[in-house]
């Protein structure tokens, strides 16, 4: 890329990183030592802001990049992420939102612990949310560095190193200062950065094609190499049974991992009521459904006009297709115009990268101080003294999630969203929907559920081609790949269930039908809620 590529996109990420300390040090000066402040922004906010800041949380550099470069290499097959993270919002809007808001204060492990022996089951939701965000910080993580790889080039290995750690550096800085309160603001501005940047390259795109959506997807299928095959379902996921169920297990874990997100739960304790949390979520599936459509033009968009085989040589997995597609529509890498179109599409990813992770890493870290600490500290603590273990969770979380996301960097950020998704599916679900609706569950059942999906999910990735065996895992050297599939969801989101059951079952412990009378009423009233 050229010189004037590289200026103007620094200096718009300097202005959005200007504007994001900015904001975190005006909420910093609110509060500061309050929990309810540090962890969910004293409840303050309104539906339709809420509503965008959980798009924020939810549009991710895995959307923005990962689902357009996965449909710009195999078309129909990459459009199915679109969907899967899509429908996910149903099971969200129907099954959770206004039962968690009323039943939690913090953290997953509130709902959860209401009607159960709360130390075990706070470190197994704790240990959980954890290990599924920084899963999911290592997806923003790589997108940071694929878009300075880009940047420069292509050959900025050391730069895209030191952006990584400049990443994980600001994360730091926005949830140990700001909180919840920078954290929402932080994501409502990138949502709408995000929401204007998407719709002008879509515009951009149709009338390139003069509005002809089959012009479009023609042409696509013409430059992909693949022809036909390229708008049919198979070339992906359809080669034999192995990549069949593969498929099957993604959109298992798509469709059922966002109601276990922990990042996203968090974000229905920062409304008042109950009713504004679905309202939120109402807000938040309305934004999210036009950027998922965005995002399929924007994949078909950069297959035909970029070209498949162009997409594939400046990023096997297919993250620079937007970038490359915003080029090409201001008129190639000599224009003024793709210059500047181009140097904003990749500050528009770099602000969703760095609030994503912002949101992430708040959510992490009050699951560290909230259940893991306050469950393993001596008694007497103060509340102050927890939040101030967030702060410090924050650092040890983003050293971790920039040692992986550099380890992680030749993966496709969807895929690696794909992976988070899954664990969160297999841990987090099935003991949140116990919980809710099971009058019989125990804490026996509560904490075989969480184990019972976390470890498997995370021995068969670690024993899948994601991790060894190919060129394209993580550690290409070697080989221990006994899992044939990339995503482990088809088993381990039933043993999480079964685990469950079977721990429920067995356990001498009676079920406590008066907190679970409790826990129906308020989850369906609001009566007693925070």
């Amino acid at each position: 890329m050229t010189q004037d590529h590289r200026t103007l996109a620094l200096l718009l990420f300097s202005v959005f990183v200007a504007v994001t300390l900015a904001i975190t040090t005006w909420a910093g000066r609110n509060r500061r030592g309050s929990a309810e402040e540090f962890y969910v922004g004293g409840r303050l906010f309104s539906p339709m802001e809420n509503g965008f800041a959980i798009a924020g949380d939810y549009m991710s550099a895995a959307s923005f990049l990962g689902i357009s470069g996965l449909i710009a290499l195999f078309g129909y097959d990459g459009m199915l992420y679109s969907v899967g993270f899509l429908v996910a919002w149903l099971v969200v809007l129907f099954l959770v939102a206004e039962l968690v808001r009323n039943c939690g204060r913090f953290t997953l492990a509130d709902v959860v612990a209401a009607r159960m022996r709360e130390r075990p089951v706070r470190i197994a939701v704790g240990t959980s949310s954890v290990t599924v965000s920084v899963l999911y910080l290592v997806a923003q993580m790589v997108g940071a560095g694929t878009l300075v790889a880009l940047l420069l080039g292509g050959d900025g290995g050391a730069a895209q190193a030191w952006t990584v750690i400049g990443v994980g550096a600001l994360m730091v800085i926005y949830v140990s200062f700001g909180g919840m309160r920078a954290t929402t603001w932080i994501q409502i501005v990138k949502s709408v950065l995000l929401l204007g940047g998407t719709i002008a390259l879509t515009v951009l795109v149709l009338l390139r094609f003069h509005g002809d959506i089959d012009r479009l997807l023609l042409s696509a299928a013409e430059h992909s190499g693949h022809g036909e095959a390229f708008l049919a379902p198979g070339l992906r996921y359809g080669g034999d049974w192995t990549s069949r169920f593969d498929f099957m297990s993604l959109g298992l874990a798509l469709v059922l991992g966002t109601a276990g997100l922990p990042h996203i739960l968090s974000r229905f304790y920062t409304v008042p009521t109950a009713r504004a949390a679905r309202r939120s979520v109402v807000w938040a599936i309305g934004l999210i459904g036009g950027f998922y459509l965005m995002t399929i033009v924007l994949g078909f968009g950069a297959a035909a006009i970029v070209g498949t085989a162009e997409v594939r040589a400046s990023n096997a997995a297919g993250n620079t297709a937007v970038p490359l597609l915003a080029l090409d529509l201001g008129g190639g890498a000599d224009s003024t115009a793709g210059t500047v179109l181009f140097a904003v599409v990749a500050a528009v990813a770099f602000a969703t990268i760095l609030a994503v992770v912002a949101g992430i890493t708040l959510a992490s870290s009050a699951s560290v101080a909230h259940d893991l600490y306050v469950s393993l500290r001596r008694r007497g603590g103060k509340a102050r003294s927890e939040v101030t273990v967030a702060r410090f969770s924050a650092v040890g979380i983003g050293a971790v999630a920039i040692g992986l996301g550099l380890l992680a960097r030749d993966l496709n950020v969807a895929f690696l969203v794909g992976l988070a998704f899954a664990v969160a599916a297999s841990a987090n679900l099935p003991v949140l929907l116990y919980s809710l609706f099971w009058r019989d569950f125990t804490t026996r059942g509560a904490v075989w559920s969480v184990y019972g999906g976390l470890i498997p999910a995370v021995v068969l990735v670690v024993l899948s081609p994601v991790v060894s065996g190919s060129p394209q895992s993580l550690l290409p050297g070697v080989d221990f790949q006994y899992f044939p599939l990339d995503n482990p969801g088809i088993i381990s989101i039933p043993l999480g269930f079964v685990a469950g059951w079977l721990g429920t079952v067995t356990s001498p412990e009676a079920p406590d039908e008066a907190k679970h009378a409790e826990t129906e009423v308020r989850s369906l009233t609001g009566a007693g809620a925070v």
